[in-house]
C-alpha cells in the first residue's frame, strides 16, 4: 500500500499540480503506472474499490505509450498530408484523453478517501468494487466518446481547409465544432474545478487526521 500511495502522489503531481506534462513527469509516470500494474498483480493486493480505481489509473497510461510509439512512427516513415493531419491529431487527442481520464480517477480516489475518513460506516455500501469498476466504465466510455468527437472534428478541419466552399464537408465541419465546442470549454472547466476539489477535500482530510 506504500508504493500504491506513493504512485497517487505521483500522478497527483503529474496531472493536478504541474501545469502541463513534460517529458520527466511522462517517463515517471508510465514507469509509475508499469510498476502498480505488476503490483496489483499480486496476491497480496486485496480487491477493494480503491484498487480498482487504482489498476484503472495505471491503464489509462497506456494511451500516453500509444501515443510515444505513434509519434516514434510518423516521425520514421514518411506520411501525406492527410495521414500527418490525422496521426497530429490523433496524438494529442490521446494525450488529452489521457490526462481527462486519470484527472476523474483521481478525483474519484480523493472522493473514496474523504468517504472513508468521515463517513466510514455510512459509506461502505456505497464504496464496493462494483461500483468502483462501474464508475471506472463510465469514464472510459465518456473520455472515449469525447476523444472520437475531437478526432473527427480536427479530422474535418483539415478535410474543409483543403476542399472548396461548396463541398459537403464544409457543412459537417461546421456541426463537429459545434459539437466539440461544448466538451471543449467544459473540459477547461471541469479541470479547474477538480483541482480546487482535491485540495479542499485533502485540506479537510489532513486537518482532520491532524486533531486526532
Amino acid at each position: 500500500m506504500k508504493d500504491l500511495r506513493r504512485y497517487l502522489v505521483l500522478k497527483y503531481i503529474q496531472y493536478l499540480v504541474l501545469s502541463s506534462s513534460n517529458a520527466v513527469s511522462t517517463f515517471l509516470g508510465l514507469l509509475g503506472s508499469l510498476y502498480t500494474m505488476i503490483i496489483l498483480q499480486s496476491a497480496k493486493v486485496s480487491s477493494k474499490s480503491t484498487t480498482v480505481l487504482i489498476s484503472s489509473l495505471a491503464k489509462a497510461d497506456i494511451l500516453v505509450a500509444a501515443s510515444v510509439v505513434l509519434e516514434v512512427v510518423v516521425q520514421t516513415f514518411d506520411a501525406g498530408t492527410t495521414s500527418a493531419a490525422f496521426a497530429s491529431a490523433l496524438l494529442q487527442n490521446l494525450l488529452t484523453a489521457n490526462t481527462h481520464i486519470s484527472c476523474l480517477l483521481l478525483s474519484c480516489v480523493a472522493f473514496e478517501a474523504y468517504l472513508i475518513t468521515f463517513f466510514p460506516t455510512e459509506s461502505r455500501q456505497l464504496r464496493t468494487v462494483r461500483n468502483a469498476r462501474l464508475t471506472s466504465m463510465i469514464i472510459w466510455t465518456l473520455v472515449t466518446a469525447e476523444c472520437v468527437l475531437f478526432q473527427a472534428d480536427d479530422l474535418l478541419k483539415a478535410s474543409s481547409a483543403a476542399a472548396p466552399t461548396h463541398n459537403p464537408y464544409v457543412v459537417l465541419f461546421h456541426f463537429s465544432s459545434l459539437a466539440s465546442a461544448l466538451p471543449r470549454s467544459l473540459s477547461y472547466l471541469l479541470g479547474i474545478l477538480l483541482r480546487v476539489v482535491n485540495v479542499y477535500i485533502y485540506y479537510k482530510i489532513f486537518f482532520s487526521l491532524s486533531k486526532r
